[in-house]
Parts: structure tokens; C-alpha cells; sequence
């Protein structure tokens, strides 16, 4: 029985539309607030990001903080930022950020077709993503994923994050398969690739944009352009 594990962002869901749900969100706030700018909202949401996700990216990953808080606080620090300290409408930015997140969540073209066919082959799927277990679990809700998955496995549900090997270890346990015919599809070399050779199973890169490997990068034992070839 082959078992095929997959990443989430990058490899399942397309995450290109996701600067829309920012730019959407400040445009609404700035329509219900005269005294906002849509344009110095999107700019000051930009450099807050950048400063503001790299510092707690690993706590997210690991359920020490939820989505929800994330969004928050950076909408906190973009508002301030912007000379509005209202906690009102920090909760409204959030509010309208989550709703407007959960339109623009997408599955990359050859997604179903290749799940509907690796069903159909009768191989076990797990789903194996980093991030809090709200964020994660809203897009795969929302995508309606879990009809393909045998198992479902989020980082900040287990207090490991990819490529920690007791990230795929947690998959098996609840597949019962065996590594001898497995792998794991994933975007990234160092999360995906790394983690599922430190598992012992195949790391296949998928490398939908074509971007050149360099060589201090771990090396993939397969590397696809699209899901339709993984099948």
C-alpha cells in the first residue's frame, strides 16, 4: 500500500491571492473610517509584516500562538502605525481580514484531479502542514480537503513543526502504513524535502515555478513541475 504525504500552502493551496484579502481589509477600513488611508494602511501592513512575522513564525508553527492572535496584533501595530489606536477597530480589521482571507483561498489547478487519482489508486493520504491548528484548519475546511485525507496532521497540534521527523512519525502512527512506499510532496526543500528524508521516506520537491536548486539546499530524490506528474 503506498502512502503519499502532502504539504498544504505552496503545494495544495495557491497562496498568490493572498495580498488581495490585505489590500480588500484596508480599503474597507479606510471606507468605514475617514480618518484612514487605504494606501498608507497597505504600506504600513507591509513593513509590519516583514518585521512582525519572522519573530513569531516558529511559536506559530507550534500552537504557542494562534492565527487569530497573529492577525491581531499585526493589524494593531499596522493601525498604530497609522495613528489609530481604537481596539475597536483592531477587532474590526480582523474581522474583515478573516473574511476576506477565506475568500481568496484556492486549490492550484491540477489539485483535484491528482487526489481524485491517487484515491482512486488506493494509495493512504496524509495531510502534514505547519501553522497553527485555526489557520490550517480553516483552509482545509474551507477547501473541503479532508474528503481526499486518511489523516491530518498540524504542526501546532503537536508542538513539532517540519521538518522535525515526529511530524511525519505522527502521520504514520495514524495511517498504519509503512515508509517502504511512501514520500512526501511539499515546496519547500528545507520543511519538506529535509523533513521527509529525516523520516525516512522519499522527499519529492515540487517545484512549480522552476526555480534553480542551489547547492547548499538539501537534494530532492524527485522533483515535479506540477502535481499531474507525481501520478
Amino acid at each position: 500500500m503506498a502512502v503519499v504525504c502532502l504539504d498544504l500552502d505552496g503545494t495544495l493551496l495557491d497562496g498568490s491571492h493572498f495580498p488581495q484579502a490585505i489590500a480588500n481589509t484596508c480599503r474597507a477600513l479606510a471606507q468605514e473610517r475617514a480618518s484612514l488611508d487605504a494606501d498608507q494602511l497597505l504600506v504600513a501592513n507591509a513593513r509590519i509584516w516583514q518585521r512582525y512575522f519572522p519573530a513569531i513564525e516558529s511559536a506559530w508553527q507550534l500552537g504557542a500562538i494562534d492565527g487569530r492572535g497573529v492577525s491581531r496584533e499585526a493589524w494593531r501595530r499596522t493601525l498604530a502605525d497609522c495613528q489609530c489606536h481604537d481596539a475597536a477597530i483592531v477587532e474590526r480589521a480582523l474581522a474583515l481580514h478573516l473574511e476576506f482571507s477565506r475568500a481568496t483561498y484556492r486549490l492550484f489547478d491540477d489539485v483535484e484531479r491528482a487526489l481524485d487519482a491517487l484515491t482512486a489508486s488506493g494509495a493512504r493520504l496524509a495531510l502534514v502542514t505547519n501553522g497553527s491548528s485555526d489557520t490550517q484548519r480553516e483552509k482545509i475546511e474551507v477547501l473541503g480537503l479532508e474528503k481526499w485525507f486518511d489523516a491530518i496532521v498540524v504542526s501546532g497540534e503537536l508542538g513539532y513543526a517540519k521538518p522535525h521527523p515526529a511530524v511525519f512519525d505522527t502521520a504514520f502512527e495514524m495511517l498504519g502504513g509503512t515508509r517502504e512506499h511512501a514520500m512526501h510532496v511539499g515546496d519547500s526543500l528545507g520543511a519538506d524535502v529535509a523533513g521527509a528524508q529525516a523520516a525516512r521516506i522519499r522527499g519529492i520537491w515540487l517545484n512549480r515555478t522552476g526555480r534553480a536548486r542551489s547547492p547548499d539546499e538539501p537534494h530532492p530524490d524527485i522533483e515535479i513541475a506540477s502535481l499531474d506528474e507525481l501520478l
